[in-house]
């Protein structure tokens, strides 16, 4: 504990149970200014709740630095490039376009079409490279006709971590379950593909019926010659050559994320060594291509992995693990306890610690117990993956989805978030584990 200097030059005795309770303190501080956003931005919020971490001795900077999960950072700036390369080649213009010509500015096709379509992508790619492809052709789309792209935004971003909770590459808790519990990508589409394509339909419903009940369905513009004009005048300008080049590397970039176990290569590193290849071989300017990543977002996200990195750090997690585990007394029941509360966690704080910790928890508890624990691993993938769609911060896909909206010029607010979030978490939650419930009761363990 020896860089707790900070906190003993105040004449602060240092103990577990000190570092435990600030950790928790800091943590709640950073959600509550996250929450009232109308005083602060949440990228400042983050930064300052995880360098108060450090600054006070929770966590050398080393630590620090430790916590932060590079491989989703990585990620997320790999793709923004390879995706800003695409934009600059006209490719999002003829891909709204072509949307535009299918749907006939159809509200409700509109919304079918891209969560369905969402939904299916991110089960084989992962649901952050999804949502960074399909938001900006969702705002294009609906700004030109008029409509508010907030809901719908938000209703693709929970429908792509819906999919991802499909596969074990579409979600990252997937990826730690399958590492940790020694699952394959065959076990993650028989126990919960089916699972979760019952459960993206009740979504789906719950999304038309929501945004039915808000007015947010109905065309701002009904005069069909209007659309066809619309339609008409949309011209997509675009550079073939600077297209084909894009689509090429984020080809070669999806494969190699097919393979990334085979070939033990982290998906942050595949999408930067791609982006840069890209940048060089297109020969565009890297500053132009820069200005379009979205620097807040992974901004927002280091300071986020450190704030989660002090609880993790100061054992909040485990310990949280722990007392979900004593109630895990039977599979049936634990199904539905350890899949609960991994939801509403997993909702407030970053799936992927949590996860982290629950899987190493799970796998200890395995060895003190009689019966078959398989199915409380796919609870937990269930609960964790499910359970971020609740607020804004509860997955990486939803601050990334976010961050697009802003630079668009549609803020979308924690509280917007969470109206949207809540009903749909708890519905498909629960539709979820009830399945996974079913599953056990008729087939047996």
């Amino acid at each position: 504990m020896e860089h707790h200097s900070l906190l003993e030059l105040f004449g602060i005795h240092v103990t577990k149970d000190l570092l435990f309770w600030l950790s928790i303190a800091i943590f709640v501080g950073t959600y509550v200014m996250i929450i009232l956003e109308k005083f602060f931005h949440r990228v400042p919020a983050a930064l300052l709740g995880g360098f108060t971490a450090v600054f006070i001795g929770i966590l050398s900077a080393k630590q620090a630095w430790e916590a932060i999960d590079h491989n989703t950072i990585f990620l997320l700036l790999g793709m923004m490039v390879i995706v800003s390369v695409l934009i600059e080649s006209g490719f999002f213009s003829i891909l709204s376009l072509k949307a535009l010509q299918f749907t006939k500015g159809e509200p409700l096709k509109i919304l079918l079409v891209f969560t369905s379509l969402t939904a299916f992508l991110s089960a084989f790619l992962d649901n952050v490279t999804t949502v960074l492809f399909m938001i900006p052709i969702l705002i294009g789309l609906t700004s030109k006709l008029k409509l508010n792209p907030i809901p719908y935004v938000i209703a693709t971003v929970l429908a792509s971590n819906i999919g991802g909770t499909a596969t074990l590459i579409g979600d990252p808790p997937n990826i730690i379950i399958g590492s940790l519990g020694g699952f394959t990508f065959n076990d993650f589409i028989v126990n919960l593909a089916p699972i979760v394509f019952i459960t993206h339909i009740v979504g789906t419903i719950t999304f038309v019926v929501y945004m039915k009940l808000l007015g947010q369905l109905k065309p701002t513009i009904t005069d069909p010659s209007v659309i066809e004009k619309i339609i008409k005048e949309q011209k997509a300008e675009y550079d073939i050559k600077l297209m084909r080049k894009g689509l090429i590397v984020f080809g070669i970039t999806i494969l190699l994320f097919f393979l990334h176990h085979t070939l033990h290569l982290e998906a942050g590193t595949i999408a930067l060594f791609m982006a840069s290849i890209l940048l060089l071989w297109t020969r565009e300017d890297p500053e132009k291509i820069f200005e379009r990543v979205e620097w807040t977002t992974l901004m927002f996200f280091m300071g986020l992995f450190i704030v989660i990195g002090g609880l993790e750090h100061a054992g909040v997690f485990e310990e949280v693990a722990k007392i979900i585990a004593k109630y895990l007394t039977d599979p049936m029941s634990g199904i539905l306890i350890l899949g609960g509360l991994s939801a509403l966690i997993s909702g407030i704080v970053d799936n992927i610690p949590f996860t982290m910790a629950m899987a190493n928890v799970l796998i200890d508890f395995a060895k003190t117990v009689p019966w078959d624990t398989e199915p409380l691993w796919w609870a937990l993938a269930l609960g964790a993956c499910l359970g971020g769609n609740l607020t804004i911060i509860g997955a990486s896909a939803n601050v990334v989805a976010a961050g697009l909206a802003e630079r668009e010029g549609y803020p979308i607010t924690f509280v917007d978030f969470l109206k949207m979030g809540t009903p749909v978490t708890i519905i498909t939650v629960i539709v979820a584990l009830g399945l996974l419930y079913l599953k056990y009761a008729i087939f047996g363990i």
